[in-house]
């Protein structure tokens, strides 16, 4: 199974366009992070998890040209406003694409996309099929997904292991039962906005601390902020078995 990183960054406290801070000056591709999102290939089928603003630009960029599903952790903007983009693989595959989230998710996508659920359907508009999901395991082809409720501040957010993978993205508390899922897992990928305190995400130490109590093999660090600094400064302050992720980092899992 592989897994490619195709956004490491957030919306939050990204800067205003034409600003001249140590992250956006940085020459270090590492240090130019879109929004969350994961590709994952195993075998004949191809998943993605969220798909923010930058959707059409990082499918583009990892060249991928088949989509089985497309999978929301929650409904946030900067994980769903690119949903619209999925028309590409409606043309390219000649069939909608299944989104799957929690009847919450399904139904603010019901309320951004209204166009797609018209009646009067538009020529050319995406094509999906919502498919509801809840707080237990299920398959899309090769891949058996499951999934892991956590906390963003009151707000429950999916992540989801796969195998002996674990992606968990938007959290600052995971409680102990969702905890027993994660254990085992040899590759773990959680969120780490900033080094100051945050109301709903995990900050660089607790993610650490988090990560600690886990044990993966390999853990990497995702959903970062310009706030964090730079890749290469961050990563000297780490555990040797967590990394900062980066977009179009790969990972064989």
């Amino acid at each position: 199974m592989q897994i490619t990183f195709l956004g490491t960054g957030t919306s939050q406290g990204v800067p205003v366009i034409a600003c001249d801070c140590k992250i956006c000056r940085s020459i270090d591709y590492r240090d130019k992070r879109l929004r969350s999102s994961i590709h994952i290939q195993h075998k004949n089928t191809s998943v993605i998890i969220d798909s923010g603003p930058d959707f059409r630009q990082q499918v583009l960029r990892e060249r991928i040209n088949k989509l089985d599903a497309l999978i929301f952790t929650h409904a946030h903007k900067d994980h769903t406003a690119g949903m619209d983009d999925v028309r590409g693989f409606n043309f390219s595959q000649d069939k909608a694409v299944p989104v799957y989230g929690t009847l919450e998710v399904l139904n603010q996508i019901k309320q951004e996309f209204e166009y797609v659920f018209n009646n009067s359907k538009y020529p050319g508009i995406p094509k999906i099929d919502l498919v509801e999901i809840d707080n237990k395991p299920f398959t899309v082809g090769d891949i058996t997904l499951i999934p892991i409720l956590v906390k963003h501040h009151k707000m429950p957010v999916f992540g989801f292991r796969v195998g002996d993978f674990t992606y968990i993205t938007d959290a600052n508390f995971i409680p102990e039962e969702e905890m027993k899922k994660i254990y085992g897992s040899k590759i773990i990928v959680l969120n780490a906005l900033r080094k100051e305190k945050h109301i709903s995400h995990y900050t660089l130490e607790e993610a650490v601390e988090v990560l600690k109590i886990l044990k993966p093999e390999r853990a990497y660090l995702t959903h970062i902020s310009h706030q964090l600094g730079l890749h290469e400064e961050v990563e000297k302050e780490l555990p040797e078995f967590v990394r900062l992720g980066y977009d179009g980092l790969r990972v064989d899992a």
